[in-house]
């Protein structure tokens, strides 16, 4: 009694002289006014009236498994969770299915069903509950054209007018922005005939009709590496000269690019196909045929393995591509259990959909979920310049001539109430990595000494300098970890943010677990300074 009197005393007679107490100080930090994260960030803030090339957009791969690729269970809540973390891309893999319903599921292997129906009335519940910009329906389509046009009933009936089904009246022949497709959705598939018939078409009766989508399969990448050494030097010169010159040089080099290996054709439903607007699936030939017959409403879909060749031998020709057009990168078939790629190579060159699967947790989701806090957890993040401008030299190889590094000082202080190890042994020794990924010359991991047998109230009082040449693309990952000598380092938690996005000055870091759920009140005390 007397203790609460005393502090209340003391409380009126700090207020009055203007001050804090140690007990409102402590108060303070923990709030959220005092998180590294800043403030602005927790909002939409950058302008989103740009074309959607111009956008990283969170993107899932496989959405519908929750586990494996093999044998693991399909389930309504890959979705689910995917839309709440702000996806804004998910995959649907569709395929005929009994009485005429199309079933989801990872083709010719043991992995459990869905039914089309319920994943899209899923997806239109569940929509815009995280973020208001425009939801991709990326569809892995071996359906029949009959199935084919049920799928179609059901995107139109259920998901109704957030369906976009019509070029928007502003955007006729160039791809419009989140911004003006607010609260739509859009279907990713391939499309048979021009946008100018599929408007010719609207209104009339569908059913039973089919166009014929032929792909024409050319000469392996391989094949054109050993015919085109000097691609990145020729690129360069022909980037200098008009679109005329540069054309025709092209279709010279056509001749023996593009020379059809053989043709494979499907049966697209109409009604399905004229579903497809500005988000047309074409398959990748090569970056010269897209710059000479690729239309804006069209977007590629390339591999981990092949994208990660392209930007070793190609990057100018690789950036230029993903300025104009819309560029996909899916994890590679070998990946059986799920296991994710690092997106930040692929985010370094301009990707704006990097797919990963949701349902693993470990770093490279650690980076996709810290890359998408930006931006008010929107999904659409505004590419920096550099990666948007035409005239730009970017290489994410290479530091620029004219680039505006930050020198970054963190002063890792103390921890509070860290996770215990859930080793054997009693004690937690921790230690904490504190990494920046970003361009390769950015990359870069310091950690502090091991404080031996205290996870509650660690203090190592350690400064960190980074020098970051490309901040606008550069993330920085905290982790606390528990020493273990024989088995290696036990992960305690972790919190990723753009480097961008940090507050100044003394900071409180929450920590988040493999799975992302917060680990409150575990986190870290730090003092953070960066200059330009």
């Amino acid at each position: 009694m007397g203790r609460d009197l005393y502090a209340r005393r003391n409380s009126v007679t700090v207020k009055r002289a203007r001050q804090m107490s140690f007990e409102g100080f402590t108060r303070y930090m923990d709030s959220a006014e005092c998180l590294l994260f800043k403030h602005e960030c927790q909002k939409v803030y950058q302008d989103m009236t740009h074309p959607l090339s111009d956008y990283f957009i969170s993107t899932s791969h496989n959405t519908y498994l929750i586990s494996d690729q093999l044998v693991g269970p399909s389930d309504l809540w890959g979705y689910v969770s995917a839309l709440v973390k702000g996806c804004r891309c998910l995959e649907i893999d569709c395929w005929d299915g009994s009485q005429n319903e199309p079933i989801v599921y990872h083709g010719y292997t043991l992995t459990s069903k869905l039914l089309f129906k319920t994943v899209i009335q899923a997806i239109h519940k569940y929509a815009f509950m995280s973020s208001d910009y425009p939801v991709v329906l990326s569809l892995e389509n071996h359906c029949s054209p009959s199935q084919q046009e049920v799928m179609a009933e059901h995107l139109q009936i259920i998901l109704g007018d957030s369906l976009l089904s019509d070029v928007l009246d502003d955007f006729p022949d160039k791809l419009p922005s989140p911004e003006a497709l607010k609260f739509k959705i859009l279907v990713k598939n391939k499309k048979v005939g021009t946008l100018q018939e599929t408007r010719e078409r609207k209104g009339t009766d569908k059913h039973g009709k089919f166009g014929v989508w032929e792909e024409e399969e050319p000469e392996p990448e391989e094949e054109e590496d050993s015919e085109f050494k000097d691609s990145e030097s020729s690129y360069t010169l022909l980037e200098k000269e008009n679109e005329e010159k540069e054309a025709e040089s092209i279709k010279t080099l056509g001749v023996t690019l593009f020379k059809k290996k053989k043709t494979r054709k499907q049966k697209i439903a109409l009604a399905l196909s004229d579903l497809v607007i500005y988000t047309k699936s074409e398959k990748f030939r090569s970056f010269q045929y897209a710059r000479l017959y690729q239309q804006f409403n069209e977007n590629n879909s390339i591999g981990e393995t092949r994208a990660r060749k392209l930007s070793k031998l190609r990057v100018h020709e690789f950036i230029f591509h993903t300025r104009k057009f819309i560029t996909r990168i899916y994890p590679k078939a070998t990946r059986a259990d799920s296991s994710n790629f690092n997106p930040q190579e692929f985010w370094n060159l301009g990707c704006q959909m990097v797919a990963l699967n949701f349902q693993t947790p470990g770093l490279p989701m650690d980076l996709q979920n810290g890359k998408f806090l930006d931006n008010g957890g929107s999904g659409y993040i505004l590419k920096p310049q550099f990666l948007r401008d035409i005239k730009s030299y970017f290489n994410p190889n290479e530091i620029l001539k004219d680039s505006n590094p930050i020198t970054l000082t963190v002063r890792l202080i103390s921890g509070i109430q860290l996770p215990i190890s859930h080793s054997s042994s009693s004690k937690t020794d921790t230690l904490v990595i504190i990494e920046v990924f970003g361009v390769p010359n950015d990359q870069v991991k310091q950690q502090t000494r091991v404080i031996r047998k205290n996870a509650f109230s660690p203090r190592w009082n350690e400064t960190f300098t980074f020098i970051i040449h490309v901040p606008e693309l550069a993330l920085i990952r905290f982790v606390v970890e528990n020493q273990g000598l024989i088995a290696g380092n036990e992960f305690l938690g972790q919190y990723t943010l753009p480097v961008l996005c940090m507050n100044k000055g003394y900071r409180r870091i929450p920590l988040f677990s493999r799975m992302g759920e917060n680990l409150e009140p575990a986190s870290l005390f730090v003092y953070v300074w960066y200059v330009r």
